[in-house]
């Protein structure tokens, strides 16, 4: 039930957010458009957008408070998400920590598969001097604040795991080291905590081909500790009655495989339909720049 409502306000907030960026885009796509069905279908997407001021004025509050609502529903989607472990007796879920463990982690991966999708398509479609290495930069940079983050809740797993003092905690520690799962655990330490150091470097952070390694590990990383916090502890349980291994069958890995196709797919037919970048706020950038010089 709390995913129902956490994920549906999630995803409707977002969308909407999502929409009204796009309206004054779509006014210029459909005063652009050549066809007939193409600018019928901007027309009506872009809602009668004329670009007057009473719109702009509008336009703009609506976005900002758009904006001030989605940045704590961020915070709270994944905090709620979160307690579907933390309220769980199962040893590994039962912890304080997740909440903020769980929000650091979504902005960290958040940000390293934007560096994933970006980079590529920086390069394809020549957009360097829109998305400029400063862009760049500043993820890296975000990226190895959250990851540090992220750091500090593993470590807190294992202290705390050791100073509580309960067995079950301490097994499911050990289970992860050095258990049949323990290569997962060794690598996502690996890829989340150890790879991303190299970000502190200021030549890293600017080579594009190192930030989309870093980030492509950030990637693999995130998957490996999801799949350690649900399939590791819930592999030992209280009970050794209860106890099995788990390994994906060719099936779970196509649901994954078809998952990430439905996305590029969907994202290639964005990119199709729709522009990548903002063109109003390119206009504003332009306009503030042309001010200043003046």
């Amino acid at each position: 039930m709390w995913d129902v409502f956490a994920v549906s306000t999630y995803f409707t907030v977002s969308l909407i957010f999502w929409y009204v960026g796009l309206i004054p885009d779509l006014a210029t796509l459909r005063d652009r458009a050549r066809k007939r069905f193409p600018r019928f279908a901007y027309g009506i997407l872009a809602m009668g957008w004329r670009g007057s001021a009473i719109h702009w004025h509008r336009y703009e509050m609506a976005y900002l408070l758009l904006a001030g609502l989605a940045t704590p529903l961020v915070v709270s989607v994944h905090t709620v998400v979160s307690f579907d472990f933390a309220v769980a007796l199962v040893p590994g879920w039962h912890s304080t920590i997740f909440p903020p463990y769980f929000v650091a982690g979504a902005i960290y991966s958040g940000f390293a598969m934007v560096l994933t999708l970006a980079i590529p398509l920086r390069k394809v479609y020549s957009l360097e001097d829109f998305i400029t290495l400063r862009h760049l930069r500043n993820m890296g940079e975000v990226m190895l604040a959250t990851g540090l983050i992220v750091a500090y809740g593993y470590v807190m797993e294992t202290f705390m795991a050791w100073y509580s003092g309960n067995l079950y905690e301490q097994y499911m520690m050990m289970n992860r080291m050095f258990g049949p799962y323990a290569y997962m655990y060794w690598v996502l330490i690996l890829f989340n905590l150890l790879v991303p150091q190299a970000l502190w470097i200021r030549g890293v952070r600017t080579n594009v081909p190192a930030l989309f390694a870093i980030a492509i590990c950030v990637n693999i990383g995130m998957w490996l500790e999801r799949y350690v916090i649900v399939v590791v502890s819930l592999s030992r349980d209280f009970m050794p009655s209860a106890w099995g291994m788990y390994s994906g069958t060719i099936w779970d890995y196509a649901v994954l495989a078809g998952s990430i196709g439905l996305f590029l797919a969907l994202m290639f037919l964005f990119i199709r339909i729709l522009p990548m970048i903002s063109i109003f706020e390119m206009r504003e950038l332009v306009h503030e720049a042309t001010v200043k010089s003046e």
